[in-house]
């Protein structure tokens, strides 16, 4: 009860903070970046790591820059994530534009419904209030469960404020199957960490062996539903482009492993491009790779 309390007076604390002026969290952002990078050091050795195996080809001093490039932006993303507590409609359009949503409505006007590929890449938690914004159909997102339910619970209330559906891993195919009636568009997050006793597919990603969740593909086959991806990219501090790109038309048409490895490679070109909006203090490779054939 304590507990509760405590997490809902923090909440409120959040969500005054969120209606400070973007100029304002910037600032606090830079200081956050002082706290996270020199005095604790958060997770450093994991980015080192993590850079080191995915660009072995690339100096010490060029991970570097991507390091700090990459707590930087962690930095910003982290009050811009604040801010979804009380962001308007109108901001959020201003700050995340789209590129091609005709890419997504072409779809949408023949009735069929999206499997929609993305990573932690750029701002990726805008990404689901925006689309709920761009078209009419349900948004629905697929997320992982959170140890920590009372921080589960406020972070699917940020992210559902514009009426996004949020849907835990394990239920997926209960709601494809309970909506299959209606047109949606599912999102999935698939550079995520399966655990080993979950189904998985491992590929090359990144320079080394990989286990990526095979759960759009599983869905895609099933519905014979497009897939498409879609990426976040920042243009410049507080702004975003979002982009998709259709690529699998007929999910029917593809062997085992072809859509996951499709959507995978997006990811790497993606990341290879800009590295440092992508989450890299994520411990993605916390399996050795005999674990991951075994």
């Amino acid at each position: 009860m304590i507990k509760k309390g405590l997490f809902g007076l923090a909440s409120f604390f959040l969500y005054l903070l969120s209606l400070l002026p973007f100029r304002l969290l910037y600032i606090l952002s830079d200081i956050l970046f002082l706290i996270i990078y020199y005095v604790i050091k958060y997770r450093r050795k994991v980015v080192q790591s993590n850079l080191e195996n995915a660009f072995p080809e690339k100096s010490i001093i060029e991970r570097a820059i991507i390091e700090k490039k990459y707590f930087q932006y962690l930095s910003d993303m982290v009050v811009e994530c604040i801010k979804m507590l009380s962001i308007s409609k109108s901001t959020l359009k201003k700050r995340l534009r789209i590129k091609n949503i005709e890419e997504v409505t072409r779809h949408l006007n023949e009735g069929k419904s999206i499997l929609m590929a993305t990573g932690h890449y750029g701002n990726w938690e805008w990404g689901p209030l925006m689309m709920a914004l761009a078209v009419p159909e349900q948004v629905i997102v697929i997320y992982k469960p959170l140890t920590n339910k009372n921080f589960e619970l406020l972070i699917n209330r940020m992210r559902s404020r514009f009426g996004t559906m949020m849907v835990s891993m394990k239920q997926t195919l209960r709601k494809i199957i309970e909506m299959k009636n209606t047109v949606t568009i599912t999102v999935f997050a698939n550079d995520q960490t399966p655990a080993k006793i979950d189904s998985h597919y491992v590929l090359k990603f990144l320079n080394q062996p990989t286990s990526v969740f095979p759960g759009i593909e599983k869905v895609a086959h099933m519905t014979n539903n497009p897939v498409l991806f879609c990426y976040i990219d920042r243009l410049k501090r507080g702004y975003y482009e979002g982009t998709f790109k259709t690529i699998v038309e007929q999910p029917s048409l593809h062997k085992e492993e072809e859509i996951t490895k499709l959507h995978t490679q997006e990811l790497e070109n993606i990341i290879i491009r800009k590295p440092e909006l992508w989450l890299w203090s994520h411990r993605r490779w916390k399996y050795k790779q005999e674990d991951l054939t075994s």
